[in-house]
């Protein structure tokens, strides 16, 4: 555009360290090139549709319309603790687990790393601005849980990710460690990841111990097994030296049985007991048409048991977002 080149430091300035979307704002540019370079370099990648809030404001799921009409959401939670932004990778979901509502409409397009990236500007935007229930905060955690495959999007997931590790002005600044990135199990990108150099942590969809159930609930399973994705996962700990998390909705009847319970923790334990993998445990959430539902709490609490009883550190999701179908596992991206 023939602007000298600290013009773009100046932009990235503003966009990742001020939050300043406004063109308006950027009073360090010429008033006569702020609109052209605004409409050059940022260009409105994410329209907000609605946000519906919950647990008393602290949770805001926000409906997104991309430039091609596509439809994303995002979920911004506040801990007492700790903020964060879950993300969609894609606009809608190719894996197909019955138990997802985002894989019942199946996929549309992948998004692009700027999309990406703008679901959590947005979501810093609002904290700076006091728009969360209990002021004004910063994002510390980022977790790739939202819309689609993340690994099914590697280059734009991956892209993604640097930019918001990449210190400030360049980046948003975060720490890779408050960044999780989960998957169904795509082994060969799980590989792939593990050699990026970068500590964020891996969380592996599991959701069965056993090849019979999860072929049912995760389809990919029969192209790469329980077996080949959990040695991934493995891997990537030994590699990285940062913890799994292994990810496991509890589905009443289906999947939370003591006996797959005590099957979980044989797998896990068969690579050793050095504190490489972690289990979070995700009470169901409903979804529209559904023919299952979130285990009793009975069930819920032995399979804990017999998970702590051989060594399996776990841990059971404070769900956030039920309420308004912002949970685990529902977001679906409706208009209506």
């Amino acid at each position: 555009m023939g602007q000298r080149a600290y013009r773009a430091r100046q932009l990235s300035a503003h966009y990742f360290e001020g939050l300043r979307d406004d063109p308006a704002d950027w009073t360090d540019l010429p008033l006569d090139v702020r609109e052209a370079l605004a409409e050059k370099f940022m260009p409105r990648l994410l329209t907000p549709v609605r946000d519906l809030t919950c647990d008393g404001g602290a949770t805001v799921k926000t409906l997104w319309r991309m430039h091609d009409g596509a439809l994303v959401e995002s979920v911004l939670m506040r801990y007492p603790d700790r903020i964060t932004m879950c993300v969609s990778s894609q606009a809608g979901c190719g894996m197909a687990c019955p138990f997802c509502a985002t894989g019942q409409g199946g996929l549309q397009r992948n998004m692009s790393t700027a999309e990406i990236v703008e679901q959590v500007m947005d979501g810093a935007r609002k904290l700076r601005r006091g728009q969360i229930s209990g002021g004004a905060g910063w994002v510390g955690n980022v977790v790739f849980m939202g819309m689609g495959e993340p690994l099914a999007n590697y280059k734009a997931v991956v892209g993604a990710v640097r930019q918001l590790t990449t210190p400030t002005p360049d980046g948003l600044g975060l720490s890779a460690r408050g960044i999780t990135v989960s998957t169904v199990g795509l082994v060969p990108r799980m590989q792939q990841l593990a050699t990026e150099g970068i500590p964020l942590t891996l969380a592996l969809s599991l959701h069965a111990p056993d090849d019979e159930l999860r072929d049912e609930l995760v389809p990919i399973n029969t192209r790469w097994n329980v077996e080949e994705v959990i040695d991934a996962a493995w891997e990537y700990a030994k590699t990285t030296k940062r913890r799994v998390s292994i990810e496991y909705i509890l589905i009443r009847d289906i999947n939370d049985q003591p006996s797959r319970a005590e099957l979980l923790a044989k797998v896990l334990r068969r690579r050793g007991n050095w504190g490489w993998v972690h289990v979070n445990l995700i009470p169901m959430n409903p979804t529209p048409g559904s023919m299952w539902t979130a285990s009793r709490r009975t069930d819920e609490d032995e399979f804990v048991r017999r998970l702590q009883a051989r060594g399996v550190p776990v841990t059971v999701r404070d769900t956030r977002g039920r309420e308004i179908d912002g949970a685990c596992g529902q977001l679906a991206a409706h208009q209506a």
